[in-house]
């Protein structure tokens, strides 16, 4: 069983083309549970941030929500990230996954969202809204 918490607000999936800066909107003080995340390849730079955070310059995909593994976890465990998406993907709900040191993080739409808890619940996991 693994705890999960369901963050505040929605966030964004978003695409800067590559050799672009980082916009202003992702810096400043971040709320207690907001996170983000910044992947760079030779492709472009993927962005995953709170949708206020969202750069107009950037190709975003909005209402998203967030799950995160209560943490934080060892870096040795193994398995965490697969338990939460092999049942969301049983119910066919898509999900943009990635992790920080601490834990790791899966992202469902937000109209999607009662069946992806649902999905969690039924394996097992403990999902706290």
């Amino acid at each position: 069983m693994i705890d999960v918490a369901l963050l505040p607000g929605e966030y964004a999936v978003c695409r800067l083309p590559a050799g672009s800066s980082l916009p202003p909107t992702l810096w400043g003080e971040l709320g207690e549970h907001d996170v983000v995340t910044v992947s760079w390849s030779i492709d472009g730079i993927s962005l995953i941030c709170p949708s206020r955070r969202a750069s107009e310059q950037a190709v975003v995909e909005t209402d998203w929500r967030c799950l995160r593994i209560v943490g934080p976890l060892d870096l040795a465990v193994t398995g965490t990230l697969a338990a939460l998406v092999e049942p969301l993907s049983r119910a066919r709900v898509n999900v943009v996954a990635f992790s920080t040191y601490d834990t790791d993080h899966v992202l469902v739409p937000a109209v999607r969202l009662a069946e992806a808890t649902a999905a969690l619940e039924r394996a097992g996991h403990r999902v706290h809204m």
